[in-house]
C-alpha cells in the first residue's frame, strides 16, 4: 500500500480453491479485480449467479460460457463478456489452461 487512497499489490498471493483452480484479487472499496486460473485441463464450473456486476477477459485459453437463457458462446484469448447481476452462468474451460480476469463491483466479500 503506498497510502489511504492508492494501492499497488502487484505480488499478491494466490489462494488454491481446488486441485488446478487458483485465484488471486485486489480491490478499492467499490471495485475489484481477480484473477482466475485453472491449470486442470478441461473442467466445468457449477452454474451461480451473484448481485454483483462482473466483467471479465479472457487472458489465456479457450471456454465455452454458458448464460441460462441465453445459450453458450464459445470465447477465447482476447475475448470479452459481461454478466449483470443475478444471472446464472459457468464457464467450461477447453484447454489445459485458462486464465481469466475478472472485475466485479461491488467487490465480493466473501472473497476477501
Amino acid at each position: 500500500m503506498i497510502n489511504d487512497h492508492i494501492l499497488i499489490n502487484d505480488k499478491s498471493d494466490w489462494t488454491d480453491l481446488a486441485p488446478g483452480l487458483r485465484r488471486k484479487l485486489i480491490h478499492t472499496n467499490h471495485l475489484m479485480m481477480v484473477v482466475v486460473e485453472f491449470t486442470n485441463g478441461p473442467a466445468e464450473v457449477p452454474f451461480h449467479d451473484h448481485p454483483h456486476e462482473q466483467v471479465s477477459y479472457i487472458a489465456e485459453g479457450e471456454l465455452i460460457l454458458f448464460i441460462k437463457g441465453v445459450g453458450e458462446q464459445k470465447l477465447q484469448k482476447g475475448d470479452l463478456f459481461a454478466i449483470p447481476s443475478g444471472i446464472p452462468h459457468t464457464v467450461q474451460t477447453l484447454t489445459p489452461v485458462v486464465r481469466i480476469i475478472d472485475s466485479f463491483t461491488p467487490i465480493r466479500e466473501e472473497f476477501v
